[in-house]
């Protein structure tokens, strides 16, 4: 038998009850309970019949369950006239169904779904199985963005309407968070043109500003447009989110409810009986419920424009675990996080600017060719300057989320003077001219040879380097060529390869020699020789 789970709490009894059908787990995962949900998705009454799905969503311990249990009897009674109290029960009857409490600690986890589906014919004629969703109350101190983000996407996904629970007001935070969390699902989704959820309705609860605008559904509207309105002089920011809410949802509404009174807010022992309620709240609370759930407002689950059934819905269940579950969707940043890491990018865009900018003054294309080791020991002033300005920046964000912006400024340092390297290197006339003042050297050395074996009768080494030079000056030619037109290039660089070996493995060493004894390393050219001669070593 499939039973309940809560913080601290013990299994609730057989049904009707609420079943946990996605388990928060404590590595801040979820995962999709599929006995739970096809325990009531399954039922051969449901899974082929079209479903009407009303999820709850919104901040933690802002009585999302408690409204739902209003809803529940609303559903059971049996009659179901708009304009009689009768559905709400008895004064002095404790409200039960969806676990609630007072108290500061979080109550539901993951998302619930009650057991049991209420079958209601809509004015069409049409047949549907009505289901009641509960969903882990967001911003509790032990939910990451991402939790919170998962929990709302998922049950907006699934919902044919979402009541977004809200408190005194709709803020500008409130409205940023629902871009969040409804974009996160809208990428889920992958929706291109097509409006991705269906209906939204804002549930404003303590209203306090009834002489601006009136309880219930009319005052809540007019609410709703001028929080909604978008004005040219807006700032972009502000425009954007509105937009965005607008575009994401087919129906957007909004509903304000009064405060149910000070009983309900301070008494411990409070279990929801009517008597404790102020009247006004009991007044706009028979209004708000068939609003949402009278068989007239009663909107069938769609995606993509079919009509979703109970069987249908539970494969949507699977495929959208499946992604959330996955790698495919950006990890959602909290306002803080998103702040951070661009407040640390910007210090890290000023120090590479000041470090590409000194380097440039050092070492720029305009510059002359410099000694590698000053354009080594200059890289290490500059990149300790460099990192200087970013660890003075004002920045946000721990230390060690810093230090990893620290780390990327200095693997791009490092990237930038492996450029200047190259630039400083490629200003070295000797690096320019190495290939064909190697093969001239060779020319010169093997005519040498050539004549002094000549002299001393020595004719087999004297073939010998007379091939060797015809080889050289066939080499000449052949760069030369390449250099020209531009074709046979892999010709070309493996003449460059036999030059650097040559000069490398045999010429470097005495030119090496001769420059440090005879000009030292002041000269740029004497200095390059030096290094060359280090390097081979």
């Amino acid at each position: 038998m499939v039973e309940e789970v809560r913080d601290g709490g013990a299994p609730v009894p057989s049904s009707p009850r609420p079943l946990q059908i996605v388990v928060a787990k404590e590595d801040h995962s979820f995962e999709l309970n599929e006995d739970a949900l096809g325990e009531i998705l399954g039922r051969p009454d449901v899974r082929d019949r079209k479903v009407v799905v009303v999820s709850v969503a919104g901040a933690f311990r802002k009585g999302k369950s408690f409204l739902l249990d209003f809803f529940l009897r609303y559903m059971r009674a049996d009659s179901q006239d708009d304009s009689s109290e009768s559905w709400m029960g008895e004064a002095s009857s404790p409200l039960e169904g969806f676990h609630w409490r007072g108290g500061t600690d979080r109550d539901t986890m993951g998302i619930l779904m009650w057991s049991e589906p209420f079958f209601r014919t809509l004015p069409t004629g049409e047949e549907v199985a009505v289901l009641l969703i509960d969903t882990q109350g967001a911003f509790d101190n032990q939910s990451t963005v991402k939790d919170c983000a998962t929990v709302f996407a998922l049950s907006t996904m699934v919902s044919s309407v979402q009541v977004y629970n809200l408190s005194q007001m709709i803020q500008e935070n409130d409205l940023q968070h629902l871009q969040l969390f409804t974009e996160y699902g809208r990428l889920a989704l992958e929706e291109g043109s097509s409006t991705p959820f269906q209906g939204l309705h804002f549930l404003v609860r303590d209203w306090s500003y009834d002489y601006e605008f009136a309880y219930g559904r009319d005052g809540g509207e007019i609410y709703l447009k001028k929080i909604l309105e978008t004005k040219e002089s807006q700032h972009e920011q502000l425009r954007s989110v509105r937009e965005h809410i607008r575009s994401c949802f087919e129906e957007v509404s909004c509903f304000l409810m009064p405060h149910p009174g000070l009983k309900v807010a301070t008494q411990r022992n409070f279990m929801g009986q009517l008597s404790d309620i102020e009247e006004e709240f009991k007044n706009n609370l028979q209004a708000l419920v068939p609003n949402l759930l009278s068989s007239d407002s009663l909107v069938i689950k769609k995606i993509n424009g079919s009509k979703v059934t109970g069987n249908g819905l539970l494969e949507y269940f699977r495929a959208y675990m499946k992604i959330y579950d996955g790698e495919d969707l950006p990890e959602p940043k909290s306002m803080l996080e998103a702040t951070a890491e661009a407040n640390n990018m910007t210090a890290v865009n000023i120090s590479m600017d000041a470090y590409r900018a000194s380097m440039t003054e050092i070492c720029g294309p305009e510059k002359p060719f410099m000694a590698p080791t000053d354009l080594e020991e200059a890289h290490d002033q500059q990149r300790e300057q460099a990192l200087n300005i970013f660890r003075t920046t004002k920045k946000m964000g721990s230390k060690k989320f810093c230090e990893e912006y620290e780390d990327k400024l200095s693997a791009q340092i490092e990237d930038a003077y492996t450029q200047f390297v190259a630039g400083n290197n490629n200003k070295n006339v000797f690096n320019a001219a190495r290939t064909p003042a190697t093969l001239v050297v060779l020319l010169i050395i093997t005519h040498l040879m050539g004549y002094i074996f000549e002299t001393f009768y020595l004719s087999q080494l004297d073939q010998f380097v007379d091939y060797l030079w015809w080889i050289s000056a066939l080499m000449i030619i052949a760069w030369s060529y390449v250099r020209y037109s531009g074709q046979y290039r892999e010709i070309g660089a493996w003449v460059d390869g036999f030059a650097l070996l040559v000069w490398e493995q045999v010429l470097c060493e005495v030119y090496a020699t001769v420059a440090q004894k005879v000009f030292g390393a002041n000269l740029p050219w004497a200095a390059a020789a030096i290094a060359a001669k280090q390097k081979t070593k």
